[in-house]
């Protein structure tokens, strides 16, 4: 099945308009290479615009303040153009984000952000804890692992659970929206605002 996600990154690593990779995965049963192919016969593959090269410039702030006014946000969404920063969806996808973010306090956009000292602490924190539990060394790694994971999830905007779907992350929401705005979405920073007691 060519799902919403799949268009989008075939769409990002071909650079061609989100319709035409769209159909040329549909003509090539979801085949990426032979979907490539297809895009080359008719000309609409364009090698040197890779997904590295397009850029996320456009966007807006979105403001969200929670309902007794205690908690605010504001958070960055970037897309292509600045067409689809006036975009009703594009709009209601940044709301949404905030909103989520008014919700669940994330610390981070995406684990990359997180600075190393913050994952080492984490890391020798579970290690000193496996240990006392006399784990094996190969253990502690695929536990540790697990644990990482679980840790990111919580702290990282894009790895959360989203709020309004507990089916999907944050970063598949987004990547779904990508692909059926047809254009590259990203969160680049956020703020978030609580009257402390």
């Amino acid at each position: 099945m060519i799902d919403a996600k799949m268009v989008a990154e075939f769409r990002e690593s071909s650079g061609a308009g989100m319709m035409d990779a769209k159909r040329a995965l549909e003509e090539a049963g979801g085949d990426k290479e032979k979907a490539m192919d297809i895009l080359r016969k008719k000309g609409l593959l364009k090698a040197a615009k890779k997904a590295s090269e397009r850029t996320a410039k456009e966007g807006l702030i979105a403001c969200y303040t929670h309902g007794t006014g205690k908690v605010g946000v504001m958070v960055e969404v970037n897309c292509e153009t600045d067409f689809v920063a006036r975009n009703e969806a594009f709009q209601e996808l940044a709301h949404d984000i905030a909103l989520h973010i008014a919700a669940t306090d994330p610390l981070y956009v995406r684990r990359e952000d997180v600075p190393t000292e913050v994952v080492e602490k984490e890391k020798d924190f579970h290690i000193d804890e496996l240990k006392a539990q006399n784990k094996p060394a190969d253990v502690i790694e695929k536990i540790l692992t697990g644990k990482l994971d679980k840790y990111f999830s919580d702290i990282c905007l894009l790895e959360q659970v989203f709020v309004k779907d507990d089916a999907k992350k944050v970063g598949e929401m987004i990547a779904e929206a990508s692909a059926k705005i047809g254009e590259k979405i990203e969160v680049s920073r956020f703020t978030r605002y609580m009257i402390k007691k």
